[in-house]
């Protein structure tokens, strides 16, 4: 089967390559996956490059551990584990697998859902990870309730676009940060509110937030916390742009710091990928509450040219790579 291989650090364009390789067997609590559809992650691009260098003591010091890139992913049940109970050949799914980027891929079981018929393979790819991102955050840390207002910045991104959506959905008032391009798009995602950056800092408003949900971390900490109302929540779900391993761990950790000292809540989180999420976010892809929005489509051997355009942010929405 051909699948996209990982074996050094460095740009995708360098190290990536399409290769034949031995189709996977799944184990014991696992499914084979014959994969419709895989989308692509800001995090894709962080494990390649080894980048911030101090990550490479979970990554692999000189190497990747992991060779085989991609996690989110959409499908067919080609084979199931002696022991799964879920899923038989045949089924439609999607969640998150290793090794995404390929023809096949083993998954446990735990982390796959049933496919809604209604959705179709490339939206399904799309979700797991950016919107269970959204929707923990959201709902799980910023704990939003309906009639609340909550600011998105980044809300044209992949996280972004399933936040401003759920937050509709339950009952909020959406406030999206993004550039001119996107201004409409994130409109017709639902946003009340829409602000260019390049035209307007939404530090410097007099507008209050019940909620601030934060995908790019591209202000300070006392910049944010200035448009939160006085009991409102900071919650960080990206890591901020262009920094060391030292500064981005600084600035994440720092909002911990505060926290016990004001009554704002800060905090930052990663996403927890479970079967009652995921079936949630197909729930409300089914209902029509939640429409993915897909920048573009790419074929395995274009998935280099994919990271890097994640990477570099120059994408709305998802890059999905239909296999």
């Amino acid at each position: 089967m051909r699948a996209i291989v990982c074996g050094e650090y460095g740009p995708p364009e360098a190290v990536l390559r399409c290769e034949d390789v031995e189709k996977p067997t799944p184990g014991d609590h696992e499914v084979l996956i014959k994969v419709r559809a895989a989308a692509v992650n800001p995090l894709d691009s962080h494990l390649m490059k080894g980048k911030p260098y101090g990550a490479r003591l979970m990554l692999g010091l000189t190497r990747p551990r992991t060779t085989r890139p991609g996690r989110d992913v959409a499908g067919q049940v080609e084979e199931v584990g002696p022991k799964v109970t879920r899923f038989k050949p045949g089924d439609e799914v999607f969640g998150v697998c290793r090794g995404a980027f390929a023809e096949y891929a083993c998954a446990s079981e735990v982390k796959l859902v049933k496919k809604p018929p209604s959705v179709t393979f490339e939206q399904a790819a799309s979700a797991p990870i950016a919107g269970v991102t959204a929707l923990q955050g959201l709902r799980d840390k910023g704990h939003l309730q309906p009639g609340q207002s909550v600011l998105i910045n980044g809300a044209a991104g992949g996280v972004g676009m399933f936040a401003v959506q759920i937050a509709k959905s339950m009952g909020a008032k959406v406030t999206g940060i993004c550039s001119a391009r996107n201004v409409e798009m994130v409109r017709s995602l639902g946003a009340d509110r829409v602000v260019d950056y390049t035209k307007e800092d939404f530090t410097r408003t007099d507008e209050r937030y019940d909620l601030l949900l934060d995908c790019i971390c591209n202000h300070s900490l006392s910049a944010r916390r200035r448009v939160l109302t006085r009991d409102g929540r900071l919650v960080i779900v990206g890591a901020p742009p262009g920094r060391t391993f030292v500064g981005m761990l600084a600035s994440l950790v720092k909002p911990l710091v505060v926290a016990p000292f004001v009554s704002q809540k800060l905090t930052f989180f990663v996403a927890n990928i479970c079967q009652p999420d995921l079936e949630i976010l197909g729930e409300l892809m089914a209902s029509g509450k939640i429409t993915p929005v897909i920048d573009r489509r790419k074929g395995l051997s274009a998935v280099p040219q994919a990271i890097h355009d994640v990477a570099t942010r120059h994408v709305r929405g998802k890059v999905v790579v239909v296999v």
